[in-house]
């Protein structure tokens, strides 16, 4: 009897994202090998490095990344669509071995981006990889847009935050899809008072928010102009920018799940990591990896079972 296909679907989430890392650890440890990946936004970026044989390079990194590594790939530009322009993260990817092909990857590999102009959903599955990634990391209102074959593309969570059509396209029989935005509605939105600025050297710099503020002063003075804080009364601008992609990417995942199921779904517990919490990886690891193996007796037991697919 063949053995059945399987496709892992990694789902947008921004710094919640590293919780794949968890995910796919633990699979791979189970002798559960994905044959077909595909992923949205941070789940393109770790199912595209995966594929490209770079996994434990990009947990490696994941992990030993400290808030001065992340503010190092911030490279501000207003005047391009976005607060980040992302060439340091194409860098960075190419560094991580993300510039090869798409069609010369190991396994299959697809990511998914938005047409800003047409609201197309957009199947990337050749060409570029870093290109593919940062298209599809490219999420409204931080980073800029990227011109990928004539077409202006941005995060294809606005269209397919967990893309299980994509990945039954691809062939899949038997599909795993991990979201990430579980939980993430209903917590307060201002804060409880204003944030005081404190020294650089001895403040730990938790997200997008506090890296702005540390910039040097050249780059900080091209975000002059915008509320970036909430000011403990009324919500910042990445206060209101975090929870409308929250509803948005709740609301869009429920609806498309509920009509293209997966086999399988995780959902690791990561509401307590922000957007933008990059340099809490080894948090979002843990619940990747605690989300992950109660289902492994269970996912074993499905492929196994040709009437349970």
């Amino acid at each position: 009897m063949r053995r059945p296909k399987v496709g892992l679907v990694l789902g947008s989430g921004a710094a919640r994202g590293w919780a794949h890392v968890g995910v796919l650890e633990t699979l791979l440890e189970s002798d559960i090998v994905p044959d077909v990946v595909c992923g949205t936004s941070m789940g393109a970026l770790v199912g595209g490095l995966y594929a490209s044989g770079r996994f434990d390079q990009l947990r490696d990194w994941a992990l030993k990344a400290d808030w001065r590594t992340i503010v190092s790939m911030v490279d501000v530009g207003l005047l391009s669509g976005g607060i980040v322009d992302g060439a340091r993260i194409i860098k960075w990817l190419a560094d991580l071995g993300g510039n090869r092909n798409i069609e010369d990857l190991d396994i299959p590999f697809a990511a998914v981006a938005t047409d800003l102009t047409s609201g197309r959903e957009i199947w990337l599955q050749s060409g570029p990889l870093d290109s593919a990634i940062r298209a599809s990391i490219a999420l409204p209102g931080i980073f800029s847009p990227v011109d990928l074959d004539d077409r202006w593309l941005v995060d294809g969570g606005l269209v397919n935050p967990v893309p299980v059509s994509l990945c039954r396209a691809m062939g899949a029989d038997f599909i795993i899809a991990v979201r990430l935005n579980e939980d993430l509605l209903g917590r307060r939105l201002t804060r409880q008072k204003p944030v005081a600025p404190t020294p650089a050297k001895t403040e730990k710099t938790e997200n997008l928010i506090d890296m702005v503020r540390q910039l040097p002063t050249s780059l900080r003075q091209q975000a002059e102009g915008i509320k970036l804080f909430g000011n403990g009364d009324a919500p910042g601008y990445f206060d209101v920018l975090a929870n409308s992609i929250n509803i948005m990417q709740d609301q869009i995942t429920r609806s498309r799940l509920a009509g293209e199921p997966p086999h399988v779904q995780i959902a690791p517990a990561v509401a307590q990591i922000g957007l933008m919490d990059f340099d809490h990886a080894a948090d979002a690891v843990a619940a990747g990896r605690a989300a992950t193996e109660p289902m492994i007796k269970a996912i074993k037991a499905r492929l196994s079972d040709p009437l349970a697919r």
